[in-house]
C-alpha cells in the first residue's frame, strides 16, 4: 500500500510506469545529507511522514527515451540506487540507511514508498493482542444539558464511589453518580470564575491518607495571557476551591492508579515546559520527583506508560501532522495510520491557536498495552473563526506491533468528542451532540 503523499516532481511518464510500476506514483523527497550509508532527507513538505520500515530508492540520472525509428520521444527512465530502509523519523526530515551510497549525492530525489503487506492466507490467525481482548461495549448515557470538553472520574462523594466528574463549555463542575435506566444523578455543582476559558479537569486523591478524590480544574486567563489550575475538594456536600496552582495540570492513567501530573504553561512560547508528577507536601501543593519530557507537548493528548516492556515508560502523544507518536526505548519513534489531530478544545493565545487534544489512554499491560485514540472527523474543515467543526468521532484501539502502532478496532461514537478519561473498569467519553448536549459513554476496557 502507498502513501498518499502530494507529488513534488511531475509523475513517471507511462513508460516508467510500466518498467517500475511499484514506485510509480510514491512520494518524492530531496536528498539533503549523505553520511556514508545514511542517507538524510527532506520531508517537511510531506502532509504524512513516512515511517520506520519504509523503502526508499535515489534516483541517480534520467535518460529520455525514445523510438530510434520514427525519432518520437517516449519518456523518460530513471536509474536507481539499491533499496534503503527508513531508520529514523523527525519532525521536518528522515533517515535511511542504504548498502551502497557511493553515487548518491544531495540535491538528489529519493522516492519512498511503504513495504509490500505479507501475503495473508484466507483466514488469518489473531495476534495474541487480539486474542486476549474482549469484544468493545458501550454504555451511554442519557444526554445532560451542557457541552462537555473535559471528563473525569474518582471518589468524590464517598471513599468508594465511582463518581463521574465533567467540565463543561459554559465554566461548571458538576459530579454524577449513576443510576437506574441509563440515566445520570447530580450531586454536586461548581461554578468557575467568569472570563476565564475552561480547558481540562482530572480528579484523583493526591494528599496522602485521604480517599476523596480532589479536583483540578485548568483554566486560560486571556487578560493575563496565562494558564492555572483551580483544587476544588468535596467539603460537607459542597465544593469548595482550596488552592490556585500556576500549573496546567492533567491525568495520566487508569482509576486507583492514574497519577495528576502538572506543566508550566509558556516556558518556551506557546510551549509548556516538562511534566512532573503533582504532590502534596507539608500543606501545600508542590513538584514531585518525577518527571518526564512530554516534548514540548501539552499534557493533554499524552500519556506516559510502559507499552514494549515493563522496564522503561514510552512516551505517547499526538503529533501535530496528525499520527499518534510512541518513542521507544532506542529514541525511535512507532506511528500510526490514522490521523487524530483534529481538536475542538483550542484557545487563541497571541494570535497563536493551541490545540488540546483528546486524551490517549492506555490500558493492559507491557507487550499486551493497547491505545485509545480519538478522531474527529472535520464536517466543514477547519475553520480560523469558529476553531473547526465537528460532526463525529472514532475510538481507536492501537496495539504496538513490530515497530508499528497498529489498529486493532474501532467505534463510531455519534458525536464530537473533547476528552477522554479511564476508570478502573472503562474508557469514559462524552460525545457532544448536533444541539450541545452531551452523552456519557462507557466503553469496555
Amino acid at each position: 500500500m502507498l502513501y498518499n503523499y502530494y507529488m513534488k516532481k511531475i509523475l513517471f511518464v507511462s513508460i516508467c510506469c510500466l518498467l517500475f510500476p511499484a514506485w510509480a506514483s510514491a512520494a518524492q523527497a530531496v536528498v539533503v545529507r549523505v553520511d556514508k550509508d545514511q542517507i538524510y532527507l527532506d520531508t517537511s513538505e510531506l502532509p504524512a511522514p513516512p515511517q520506520v520500515g519504509d523503502n526508499f530508492k535515489v534516483i541517480l540520472s534520467t535518460e529520455k527515451l525514445t523510438n530510434p525509428q520514427t525519432g518520437k520521444e517516449l519518456g523518460e527512465i530513471n536509474n536507481y540506487s539499491e533499496i534503503g530502509t527508513i531508520s529514523e523519523v523527525h519532525e521536518l526530515f528522515s533517515v535511511g540507511k542504504i548498502t551502497s551510497a557511493g553515487e548518491i549525492k544531495t540535491g538528489m530525489q529519493a522516492v519512498l514508498q511503504a513495504p509490500a503487506p505479507a501475503a495473508q492466507p484466507a483466514v488469518a490467525a489473531a495476534s495474541d493482542t487480539q486474542k486476549a481482548a474482549a469484544p468493545i461495549a458501550k454504555q451511554t448515557y442519557d444526554p445532560v444539558e451542557k457541552t462537555i470538553i473535559s471528563i473525569s472520574s474518582g471518589p468524590v462523594v464517598a471513599p468508594d464511589a465511582d463518581n463521574i466528574v465533567l467540565l463543561s463549555e459554559d465554566n461548571e463542575v458538576s459530579v454524577w453518580e449513576r443510576a437506574a435506566d441509563d440515566k445520570l444523578n447530580l450531586l454536586l455543582t461548581y461554578t468557575l470564575p467568569r472570563g476565564k476559558q475552561a480547558l481540562s479537569v482530572s480528579a484523583a486523591p493526591v494528599k496522602e491518607n485521604e480517599l476523596l478524590a480532589q479536583i483540578f480544574v485548568s483554566l486560560y486567563d486571556d487578560r493575563k495571557k496565562n494558564v492555572f489550575t483551580l483544587v476544588l475538594e468535596n467539603q460537607d456536600g459542597k465544593l469548595v476551591q482550596t488552592a490556585l496552582l500556576p500549573y496546567f495540570t492533567k491525568e495520566i492513567g487508569c482509576g486507583k492508579n492514574k497519577l495528576v501530573w502538572a506543566q508550566r504553561p509558556f516556558v518556551l512560547a506557546d510551549r509548556p515546559g516538562n511534566a512532573r508528577q503533582l504532590v502534596f507536601k507539608d500543606g501545600k501543593y508542590a513538584f514531585g520527583e518525577t518527571a518526564f519530557s512530554t516534548q514540548r507537548n501539552w499534557l493533554s493528548g499524552v500519556n506516559y506508560f510502559n507499552v514494549e516492556t515493563p522496564d522503561t515508560p514510552n512516551l505517547i502523544y499526538t503529533s501535530s501532522t496528525g499520527t499518534i507518536r510512541m518513542i521507544l526505548a532506542n529514541g525511535k519513534r512507532a506511528e500510526s495510520r490514522g490521523e487524530f489531530a483534529a481538536a475542538p478544545n483550542r484557545l487563541l493565545h497571541k494570535q497563536k491557536i493551541i490545540k488540546f487534544y483528546p486524551s490517549v489512554q492506555v490500558t493492559g499491560e507491557a507487550g499486551k498495552a493497547r491505545l485509545w485514540a480519538v478522531e474527529n472527523t472535520a464536517k466543514l474543515g477547519l475553520l480560523s473563526n469558529t476553531f473547526g467543526q465537528y460532526k463525529n468521532a472514532v475510538l481507536h484501539i492501537l496495539t504496538y506491533e513490530k515497530g508499528r502502532l497498529q489498529e486493532q478496532e474501532k467505534t463510531e461514537l455519534d458525536g464530537v468528542v473533547y476528552d477522554t478519561a479511564c476508570s478502573d473498569d472503562f474508557i469514559l467519553t462524552a460525545e457532544v451532540l448536533p444541539d450541545g448536549t452531551s452523552s456519557v459513554v462507557e466503553i469496555s476496557k
